[in-house]
Order: structure tokens, then C-alpha cells, then sequence
């Protein structure tokens, strides 16, 4: 079978750039490969085992999607690419010809080889199958306690669930703090006491040795020697790249597993794109190899590919990625977008902070108001905003994306203090006491000294 272009996945990687490709292209015929009958939400794979109750309430529309837009989808495996011949392999024995081949096979649980114990019954990995996630749920049905490994967002997010089903959760994290990857000491000890408040049993600084058990598990033993009692382990360790089907056809991998590419999202192949966490990423600010794994970035890869497949763009380039993270627990949003303030200082840059807190909504007796802060990260001798932390209500999830925005536009802080901002009561800070303008204001003082 021939077709223009070949896409391998359905998550939203492959969804968009096929999506994509065939609005720009729409002479060009665009078939999707995919082993999932139905596709996971990937960052609302959490909330199936507590808000959302199923993994049927969390499906990607990706098949509507494709149909919509004209794209032929086949439910199969992917097994060989054969660059010289331009054909792909697929497991019921069909070939598929290519013009174009965008690989966006995503990524895997990481499954540590040196942790004894993960072969055991009811230890769970986060994994993207929706068949293993029904399993995974059915099987917590009948566990009480629960030891959960790794607070990242992941592994927050996964407690948290399981902690409002009526779950006994306990959260290992090896850092001095949950999220330390992604926040700075003071917003991650704010989440930290609300997830103690939300009766989820944190441990931090410590890490698991051993998961202990005969057939099933018991437990988990600590580097220093203590066990923690538990029916199931969730194992929430990150993700490495799924890059198997590259590595097979010699195309580069760089130091962290990636493929490589470029700004185009082309591979050292040009008729083969790489875009999703299988794809390499350099960070927006220092330009650093980044392992970060978002659909955000994903999808704004896909949309960059997608406009280049067939003729480069000098204006259609992914520039870097500014991982912009956001999550909630309860109803405290906490977000984060391009430099911590830690992360800054340990690349050497030369930077002031800016910090405010104030209420979302105004006036604060708004029963849905919440208190929010907002830290900033500026260069010191250009006032270009390098990054920036916020913590409040639900809107958190938007002011993040808005400092993404100003940071890809490499605004300054003086631009940002002068800003003209929208605002109202119920939707709202008050436009006298906007914590991101606050936030600049504090920074511009220092700045101006």
C-alpha cells in the first residue's frame, strides 16, 4: 500500500501532526498506525481512579479527529522501517510505502532494573493501555494500602486520586521536596502541606531499597532500613523515550535517548520527522539538551512538523521547549513555565526575583476566591523574564500559560509592569493587586538598583 505520509501513533503527537499536515496538505493522503483501539488522555490517566471513575471517560478523540480531517487510520503494529526502500513493516505482514514518515511512538514507564521486587503481583506501572489501566484499576479494587513511588506530577497526582476513593497512600519521593524537579523549595512545600492535609502520608529524602513480599506484595523496605506495610505499589519513576523502532533503522539517538532532530523536527533522514517525548528537546532559555516530556510541547512540535513536511518555513520552527507544567490538588492550581530559580542559578545565569501574593478573585469574600503568588525569574542586566512560579485557585492552569507566552516572547520586566490586563471580580485579581504585575513590580525594583 502506498501513502503519502506515514504517521506512527495516535496519541496527541500523531493525532495533531496528521490533523495538521492534512489541513496544509490537503492534496497529500496521511495514514495513522496505531496499536490502541482506543487512545489514552496521557495527562488525565490519574483521575481515572478517582474524578473521572474510567478509563472510558478519558479517551483522546482521536479516530473522530482523523475522520474528520480525512486521515485513513489502521489499527497495527509498526515492527521494521526500511529507510532505503521507504516502506514501513507492520506486524500483520502488510507494508506500508512512504513518502513521508512522522515517528511519534511516545514513551514507557521507566522500570528501574536496580529495585528488587517489580516482578511481584500488585506492583503498577503508569502506563498509556487502556486495556493494562482497566486491569490496573480492577485489581486496586480490593487493596487498602497503598505505597506510591516517585512525587512528580504523576505520582501527586496518582496519591491524590486514590487517596479520595478511600485509599491508605503513602508517597515516596528521594528529594528534599515533591515536584523538586519542577518547583522551587517554597511552592513545593506549599503542596506538600496540602497533600498532608488531604490525609496522603508524604516521606521525603527517602528512598525505596527493596519491594518486599513472596509472590504478592507486602511492602516496601527503605534505604534506612524501615518497611512500609502495603497491598499495591505504584511505581511513578518517569518516563524513557520509546525509540526502538528508530534506533532499528540507524537513525541518531543523542546522550539521553532521543532522536535527534532538528528545528523542523526532522530526523538526520529528511523524509523522516520525530516529534513527542520520543523526539529530542533543547530547552527555550540555554538551549541544553531537556528530557522534558509534555503534550503541550508535543503538540506544538506536531503543528511545526505538520507545516514542513513537504516545504520548510523560516518562520514554522520549534524553537525550544519552555515546560510549562501545571497540576492541582483540590482546588490549589500550581504551575511553573521555562526557568526555576534553582535551575537559573545552577546554569550560572545572573538573575534577580520578583515575588507577590494577592487573592484571584476580587473582592477576596468571593466565595470561590483563592489566595495566589507569583514568583518571577529575571535577567539581571536585561530584564528579559527567564521563567516564573505560580500557586493559587484554578486559573493557575491559564496565568502559567500567559507567563509561557511572555517568555517565548522574550518580554522584559518593564514591559510586563506596564502591561494593559483585562480584568473582572468573578474572574479575576483586581486590577490594582494582580499578583503577575506585582510579582514584576518587586522584580523592577530590584532590577532598577
Amino acid at each position: 500500500m502506498k501513502t503519502d505520509v506515514v504517521v506512527i501513533g495516535s496519541s496527541a503527537a500523531g493525532m495533531v501532526v496528521a490533523s495538521t499536515g492534512k489541513r496544509v496538505h490537503p492534496e497529500k493522503d496521511f495514514t495513522v498506525v496505531t496499536k490502541q483501539l482506543k487512545t489514552m488522555i496521557p495527562c488525565g490517566i490519574p483521575y481515572i481512579f478517582g474524578s473521572v471513575e474510567t478509563s472510558n471517560n478519558n479517551i483522546l478523540p482521536a479516530e473522530k479527529v482523523f475522520e474528520q480531517a480525512g486521515v485513513n487510520i489502521i489499527h497495527d503494529e509498526i515492527t521494521k522501517i526500511d529507510r532505503k526502500n521507504k516502506t514501513c513493516e507492520l506486524k500483520s505482514g502488510d507494508k506500508l510505502e512512504y513518502d513521508k514518515l512522522v515517528i511519534a511512538t511516545g514513551s514507557l514507564p521507566y522500570k528501574p532494573a536496580w529495585l528488587e521486587g517489580l516482578d511481584k503481583k500488585n506492583v503498577f506501572f503508569i502506563e498509556k493501555d487502556k486495556i493494562y489501566l482497566d486491569d490496573m484499576q480492577n485489581q486496586l479494587k480490593d487493596c487498602k494500602n497503598i505505597v506510591t513511588i516517585g512525587a512528580g506530577f504523576i505520582g501527586v497526582e496518582m496519591s491524590d486520586e486514590l487517596t479520595k476513593n478511600g485509599k491508605n497512600v503513602t508517597l515516596i519521593e528521594k528529594l528534599p521536596n515533591i515536584l523538586g524537579l519542577a518547583f522551587d523549595k517554597e511552592i513545593s512545600e506549599k503542596a506538600e502541606v496540602i497533600l498532608k492535609e488531604r490525609g496522603i502520608n508524604l516521606l521525603t529524602g527517602m528512598s525505596v531499597k527493596e519491594i518486599i513480599g513472596t509472590d504478592s506484595v507486602e511492602g516496601v523496605k527503605l534505604d534506612n532500613g524501615d518497611i512500609i506495610k502495603a497491598d499495591a505499589i505504584i511505581v511513578s519513576m518517569g518516563y524513557r523515550p520509546n525509540v526502538e523502532l528508530a534506533k532499528n533503522a540507524d537513525l541518531p539517538l543523542n546522550d539521553n535517548g532521543f532522536i535527534r532532530v532538528d528545528e523542523y523536527m526532522r530526523t538526520s533522514d529528511t523524509d523522516i520527522f520525530a516529534i513527542g517525548d520520543c523526539a529530542e528537546k533543547r530547552d527555550f532559555v540555554t538551549r541544553k539538551p531537556n528530557p522534558v516530556m509534555l503534550a503541550s510541547t508535543a503538540c506544538a512540535e506536531a503543528r511545526t512538523a505538520g507545516m514542513n513536511l513537504f516545504k520548510l518555513s523560516v518562520i514554522k520552527t520549534f524553537s525550544g521547549t519552555i515546560s510549562i507544567f501545571s497540576t492541582a490538588i483540590g482546588n490549589t492550581g500550581f504551575g511553573v513555565a521555562g526557568l526555576t530559580e534553582t535551575l537559573a542559578r545552577n546554569e550560572g545565569f545572573d538573575i534577580i526575583t520578583g515575588y507577590a501574593e494577592g487573592i484571584d478573585r476580587h473582592p477576596g469574600a468571593l466565595k470561590d476566591s483563592h489566595k495566589q503568588c507569583c514568583k518571577l525569574i529575571v535577567g539581571k542586566e536585561s530584564g528579559v523574564i527567564l521563567g516564573g512560579e505560580v500557586c493559587g485557585g484554578l486559573s493557575t492552569g491559564e496565568l502559567v500559560n500567559t507567563i509561557g507566552i511572555i517568555i517565548q516572547n522574550r518580554m522584559n520586566i518593564n514591559s510586563l509592569f506596564t502591561a494593559q490586563i483585562g480584568t473582572h471580580p468573578l474572574l479575576t485579581a483586581s486590577p490594582a493587586g494582580y499578583p503577575l504585575l506585582k510579582a514584576a513590580e518587586n522584580a523592577l525594583i530590584k532590577w532598577r538598583k
